[in-house]
């Protein structure tokens, strides 16, 4: 597949984004460039590779999942701008 100057027009124009015509040539070419450069990844034998998050391994920290109410609500209004009856007062929003 090769990206023409068409091409990055269009995605330009569907992107919102300003783009010279001296620099649809360049850009096109750098996008060619990047899908070659996937090509090649392709070509990468990755059998027997297993799948992983990050390079280095780590186990990410787990806490026992129990729902909890916070049970501070005088503390949580405490920064509310208004509340009333312990909830938060906002403006109407629906007529």
């Amino acid at each position: 597949m090769s990206v023409t100057k068409d091409d990055v027009r269009k995605v330009a124009r569907l992107s919102r984004i300003a783009v010279p015509e001296e620099r649809l040539d360049a850009l096109a070419g750098e996008l060619n460039g990047i899908l070659d450069w996937i090509e090649d990844l392709n070509e990468v034998d990755v059998e027997g590779v297993p799948p992983m998050t990050s390079v280095v391994e780590t186990r990410l920290p787990q806490r026992e999942d129990v729902v909890t109410d916070g049970d501070k609500p005088s503390e949580i209004l405490a920064n509310a701008p208004k509340s009333a009856d312990g909830f938060f007062v906002v403006p109407k929003a629906v007529e």
